[in-house]
């Protein structure tokens, strides 16, 4: 008898001020985690977490550190979560294995306005909780994000309407003497 794979689900909430996030991992037959985030050249950086627990088929399910940015654990199936600090409104993960993987962001917070925001291909904004939004992926190893908030897109349009308004100006005097040589 052989028993389908399910899916491997990784879910992430960015809380209101988008400066640290919710994680909680499944783990299909591991017994080691490497807590690192994807550094400027595609290097392991290691990454500082707190908050972090183990749970499963065990009670309480228990995990050693090794090293400073590393858990091991007996082998099995389990749900890691933990927090964790974002830098610059920028969110990135990478796996070894392909998984579904969803960001949820409260409301104030998004990534639809592609000149401040971005998402990986393959990325779906849908509605999210309480009026946030909500990003994810099917069976992808990278998932990434550039969120914004309010006040950001609403510099943006004072900056691109003042921006029209000094070439209107600029443009004016000539498009006048234009029609009068007309």
């Amino acid at each position: 008898m052989v028993v389908p794979a399910t899916a491997l689900e990784a879910e992430y909430a960015i809380a209101q001020n988008g400066t640290v996030y919710h994680a909680a991992i499944d783990l299909q037959e591991q017994e080691r985690y490497d807590f690192y985030e994807p550094g400027f050249l595609g290097d392991r950086v290691p990454l500082k977490v707190n908050d972090v627990t183990l749970s499963g088929d065990c009670n309480p399910c228990e995990f050693a550190w090794s090293g400073n940015s590393a858990i091991t654990f007996a082998r099995g199936n389990y749900t890691l979560s933990f927090n964790a600090p974002l830098h610059e409104n920028h969110f990135m993960v990478v796996f070894d294995e392909p998984r579904n993987v969803t960001i949820s962001l409260p409301h104030g917070l998004d990534v639809r306005n592609p000149a401040l925001g971005m998402i990986t291909p393959g990325g779906l904004v849908l509605p999210g909780r309480e009026n946030g939004t909500a990003i994810t992926w099917n069976h992808t190893k990278t998932a990434e994000i550039r969120f914004y908030d309010e006040g950001r897109e609403s510099l943006l349009y004072i900056f691109a309407n003042f921006w029209i308004i000094i070439a209107v100006v600029l443009l004016l005097p000539f498009l006048l003497t234009w029609r009068k040589k007309g």
